[in-house]
């Protein structure tokens, strides 16, 4: 497992299915290494590919990291895992199509209402991975999907354009809006996250000025109420409590997070025993 970025549930969960599988995973820190300074995507996966029986890489650099793994990946002879990058995260999206299975029924998805919405954080300029591959995935099952963000933060014209055909096929919509309360009106699933201003600018500073135009963007309470009377709160963790989602939100009976998070082990030990047994 080698990580460019750091990693609480992502690490743990991988670590924790590899045991129950009755494998070993190890940790590899690319700043403790001679990744920092030296070692190459084509070295990584020609050298690493002959020691183990996989590699599962987290590197969400902007505009490099999904690169970053498919140069692994090419040069390695064993399976190569996303464990997120800079357009990409499955197993998280997995997780949370397992976790949406277990609250609706698996083949009652057809038609629900999905709202996939940027929130308010004060902390970085997060990965765009996690709106997007929910989008790609969600409009797969018939659902309709909402893509809930103000206009600075777009997410990849080409994953939006897949996404809608991808809608087209399964009978489902996806539907673009900037209206954060409009998002919540009638939804199933609620899930409002952070994201960066990435195909904005690049610029932190200029990130975190934008994003100061939308601090209202939290999730608490009274949107909530927004939403159908049984509808759900997601989010993939760690939320920035009381600036992305409320407290009584988060910890309330509408959040099903705990479930989510859960729900990586089992995705995750399930793609492990696919790919390298």
């Amino acid at each position: 497992m080698l990580f460019f970025f750091t990693s609480t549930r992502t690490r743990v969960s991988f670590e924790a299915g590899m045991a129950q599988l009755g494998g070993h995973a190890q940790f590899i820190d690319s700043e403790t290494t001679q990744i920092s300074h030296g070692d190459t995507a084509k070295e990584i996966g020609e050298i690493v590919g002959r020691y183990t029986d996989g590699i599962a890489i987290r590197q969400c650099d902007w505009d490099f990291g999904n690169k970053y793994i498919r140069e692994v990946a090419k040069n390695s002879r064993v399976p190569v895992l996303n464990m997120q990058c800079d357009v990409y995260h499955p197993f998280q999206i997995l997780a949370d199509a397992m976790t949406i299975m277990e609250k609706f029924g698996r083949n009652n998805l057809r038609g629900k209402v999905i709202n996939v919405s940027w929130a308010y954080a004060s902390s970085y300029q997060k990965p765009i991975s996690v709106p997007q591959s929910l989008i790609l995935l969600m409009t797969r099952f018939g659902m309709n999907v909402r893509l809930t963000h103000p206009p600075e933060y777009k997410l990849m014209p080409d994953i939006v354009e897949q996404a809608k055909e991808n809608a087209k096929r399964s009978g489902g919509t996806l539907e673009v809006g900037h209206d954060f309360d409009e998002g919540f009106k009638g939804a199933d699933i609620l899930y409002p996250k952070s994201w960066g201003a990435l195909l904005t600018t690049t610029d932190n500073k200029e990130s975190a000025a934008i994003g100061k135009k939308y601090t209202d963007w939290i999730t608490d309470a009274r949107r909530m109420k927004l939403a159908k009377e049984h509808a759900v709160y997601m989010h993939c963790l760690p939320a920035d409590r009381n600036i992305e989602v409320s407290d009584e939100v988060i910890d309330g009976p509408q959040s099903i997070v705990y479930d989510e998070a859960e729900n990586r082990l089992h995705v995750q030990k399930a793609a492990m025993a696919l790919t390298m047994s």
